[in-house]
């Protein structure tokens, strides 16, 4: 269906390279929708790179917030909440009788495609859409998202694509109570009680915000709790969600 689909898009939308550079991804490379909007654009044929490698397919997890069926293509609006939501366009096999499904908007998704640039616009243009029953997959992505971009760019990323503190200027230390009185998990008492919070509202979507995880973590100073959230983020097990206030833990 994708090679008939293509031989139908517009001209320009979607050329391939005869030959991708060394350092093109091959794989597909998990992303959110605001590293796909500020992926650098090189060339005359709207090949796009993240920390100098080469984009080729990509995967994005989000909802729907819109759906425009046309005759020869449906196009999504699907907003992952890190930025702007993402063009979608999924081309219809016209040879195909029967007429194909469309996902209504609300519904989450995983899209697999490749980010083309058409009048000044990004879009993705998908190979694959698929509904997401398990919201389990969204944080499932999101880690991945993490760890691609690390080994990507040899840096430590949030799901923001924002430094942390490890690797913008080594372990922040904090105080003592990193070091000292450590539990069995190897957290402090501190740092294991913020971590228990923030995965206990790890089913939600957006996760637990700063303000609501210090309401339930009174007798803790926000100081300590911002302290506790570093080290954890630090360490792999807490991430941010929607912005850099709201955190879900790695462990469900």
């Amino acid at each position: 269906m994708w090679n008939q689909a293509c031989s139908q898009s517009p001209a320009g939308t979607t050329s391939h390279k005869a030959v991708i550079s060394k350092r093109a991804f091959l794989q597909i490379l998990p992303c959110t929708v605001s590293q796909l909007l500020s992926a650098s654009e090189v060339g005359s044929d709207s090949s796009f790179v993240i920390c100098d490698s080469e984009l080729n397919q990509v995967s994005v997890v989000g909802i729907i917030r819109g759906c425009a069926p046309f005759v020869t293509n449906i196009q999504y609006s699907v907003d992952d909440m890190t930025g702007p939501p993402l063009q979608v366009k999924q081309w219809v096999n016209l040879k195909d009788c029967a007429p194909m499904t469309r996902v209504p908007p609300g519904s989450y998704v995983k899209v697999i495609g490749s980010l083309r640039s058409f009048r000044g616009q990004r879009m993705l243009l998908a190979m694959d859409i698929r509904s997401i029953k398990d919201l389990n997959e969204i944080t499932s992505h999101m880690l991945e998202v993490v760890e691609a971009h690390m080994k990507l760019c040899g840096k430590a990323y949030d799901v923001n694509m924002n430094l942390t503190a490890s690797s913008s200027s080594g372990r922040v230390s904090g105080n003592n109570e990193e070091h000292e009185g450590l539990l069995p998990n190897g957290f402090s008492i501190v740092q294991n009680q913020v971590f228990n919070v923030v995965r206990k509202f790890s089913v939600q979507f957006e996760g637990i915000s700063l303000n609501d995880l210090k309401s339930q973590l009174e007798d803790i100073s926000m100081r300590n709790i911002r302290r506790a959230l570093t080290f954890l983020i630090d360490e792999g097990h807490v991430f941010t969600t929607v912005d850099e206030q709201h955190y879900k833990s790695t462990a469900l």
